[in-house]
């Protein structure tokens, strides 16, 4: 017979658990609705920088500007990884973990910059050189700045060749995939991505195009960069979401369960207990 006193004592910690895990799954959707709001809403500003530094870039030689060159046959490759700070998120850090390995795992030649906690212990504990880490930050947003000019003093140092953004994007609350991105060096297919209607008309533009890539390929790679944030925390706070509905439903199920047991339990004491009242009166008598 099952001790009555365990069952129960089960049944109120899975009931607890279950409050606990359905408070976290509302928080995450509401966060989830959040930043796939700010995500969506980033996407016609990114399409049209990116259109409009695809515009600048075909009216000038690519060699007058080192980050429109074709990269370096030397120096290393500088992976920007957006994880998350904390875990409960089910398999997205993981995932994405199992696809750096695979997209680079007999390349050595590797220098990684981390927002997230999750990534750098993994980064930390795979032995692999962690260049700088900005998970302590309250908002990955803040870091852009310090990111991309890691990136482009290395890039035109020569010390980086290429330089990749990892991350989750994010498709729908059920589903988001790893992805890799080279932001550097920049090579844009500028007959696909200037329309008919641009490529007709003519800009006056002031100082000039150098002049004005110089500031504006930098501010590029920030909204890159700013773009792949934005997804990333929406994937978090979806695979969050389910996650905790997830455990949700396994707790009510045990408690589910774990009731039956309890009742089959306290029937069988009830009977047992008549069946000695019984025994004890036909002994009397």
């Amino acid at each position: 017979m099952a001790n009555i006193k365990i069952v129960k004592r089960r049944i109120k910690s899975a009931q607890n658990i279950s409050q606990i895990t359905r408070a976290m799954e509302m928080v995450a959707a509401s966060k989830m609705k959040k930043a796939q709001e700010t995500a969506i809403l980033g996407k016609p500003y990114a399409e049209k920088i990116y259109q409009v530094v695809s515009e600048f870039a075909s009216r000038i030689d690519k060699k007058a500007h080192p980050l429109l060159s074709d990269g370096y046959s030397s120096g290393k490759i500088l992976i920007i990884m957006i994880s998350t700070n904390k875990g409960l998120c089910g398999g997205l850090n993981t995932n994405l973990f199992r696809a750096i390995n695979n997209w680079w795992n007999q390349n050595d030649n590797l220098e990684f910059v981390t927002l997230g906690k999750k990534g750098s212990s993994f980064v930390t504990r795979t032995g692999k050189n962690l260049t700088a880490d900005f998970s302590l930050e309250r908002k990955f947003t803040e870091s852009v700045s310090a990111v991309t000019k890691i990136m482009v003093d290395g890039f035109i140092n020569h010390t980086y060749k290429e330089v990749y953004l990892v991350y989750n994007v994010f498709i729908n609350a059920l589903k988001q995939i790893p992805v890799k991105k080279r932001i550097l060096p920049i090579r844009l297919a500028e007959e696909n991505l200037i329309s008919k209607e641009t490529e007709s008309s003519e800009f006056l533009i002031e100082p000039g195009i150098d002049e004005i890539l110089e500031d504006l390929l930098p501010h590029y790679l920030e909204n890159q960069l700013r773009t792949a944030i934005f997804e990333s925390e929406a994937s978090e706070h979806s695979a969050r979401m389910i996650a905790m509905k997830n455990a949700t439903d396994a707790a009510n199920d045990l408690t589910f369960e774990l009731t039956l047991v309890y009742n089959k339990a306290r029937q069988e004491k009830i009977t047992n207990e008549i069946a000695d009242i019984v025994t004890a009166r036909m002994a009397v008598e």
